[in-house]
């Protein structure tokens, strides 16, 4: 499979730069896989295509602020974009991030008066920074949100809030979960009073999302591990709807990676929250598991 085979020509025109002006507006692109048939819909139209008993799976991972612009002792800039949180430690003092312009270890840097240190360089443009306080704070008080980088733009102020899912709720991803950028409450509410069973799974978007595929053949690609969790209750209604004979549905490609990772565990082991980290890449030859799309 060639990567040249997944190249296509998109006019930058038609490349979503803002949100839009009320969430839940965007259109919706729907396939019937029996008839090949494609449908010109609109986000909150997804109410139409899921029934009772269905099992709606979404990600409530919350994107933090992961741009930190940084400052050498002898005043040179240094963009840095955290992009690993590791496992379920709460210690953000130690992290992995992206950084352009040259790094050495040991180097210092000050984000206001808050010292960080170059541990290691690992190549690629990526290091581990130690910091005196936790980075998350520093982030959440210095930084902004890391937007896509062909949006072609900075952050501002309302890309706190439309750059993230409205259940958004467990901090750790630098990218949000797209597919999931649409969905409302409303639409939500409607899905749950038709039945369908709406429950939750985490995976924290890293740095997958930022670095390209540099291989020809797409199936040598490695895919750079992602934090995920699956709770209990989520497992156990997806196993119900699935001896039910009802869909599992994933809201998007995140969590579509996470179950289809941690498949085995989700339909034969004992019934826990189950966490690690995923490194699945799925391609168009690729068969699902626990999800039907």
């Amino acid at each position: 499979m060639n990567l040249a085979d997944f190249h296509y020509e998109i006019p930058e025109r038609l490349i979503a730069t803002e949100p839009p002006t009320q969430r839940g507006n965007a259109r919706l692109l729907v396939l019937d896989r029996k008839t090949g048939a494609f449908a010109d819909k609109h986000y909150a139209d997804v109410v139409e295509y899921l029934q009772a008993g269905d099992v709606l799976v979404i990600n409530d991972t919350k994107v933090i602020k992961a741009r930190i612009m940084a400052t050498k002792p002898s005043g040179g800039e240094r963009e840095l974009i955290l992009v690993e949180k590791h496992g379920r430690s709460d210690d953000w003092h130690t992290h992995k991030v992206l950084y352009r312009r040259k790094l050495k270890e040991g180097d210092e840097l000050y984000v206001n008066d808050n010292r960080l240190v170059v541990q290691e360089i690992l190549g690629d443009g990526l290091a581990v920074i130690q910091s005196s306080r936790d980075l998350l704070e520093i982030a959440d008080e210095y930084g902004s949100v890391p937007l896509p980088p062909y949006m072609k733009r900075d952050a501002t102020a309302a890309d706190v809030d439309r750059y993230q899912t409205v259940f958004a709720r467990e901090q750790g991803s630098v990218a949000a979960p797209t597919a999931s950028l649409n969905m409302t409450t409303g639409t939500l509410a409607k899905l749950r009073d038709k039945g369908v069973i709406v429950t939750y799974a985490t995976l924290h978007v890293g740095l997958g999302t930022f670095l390209p595929i540099r291989v020809d053949d797409v199936t040598d690609h490695k895919m750079h591990k992602e934090y995920f969790e699956v709770p209990a209750p989520t497992i156990q209604a997806i196993r119900d709807a699935k001896a039910s004979g009802y869909r599992v549905v994933a809201l998007g490609t995140t969590v579509t990676r996470t179950l289809e990772y941690a498949h085995e565990q989700i339909l034969k082991g004992p019934v826990v929250d189950i966490f690690g980290e995923a490194d699945i890449f799925k391609t168009t030859d690729s068969s699902a598991t626990v999800t039907v799309c």
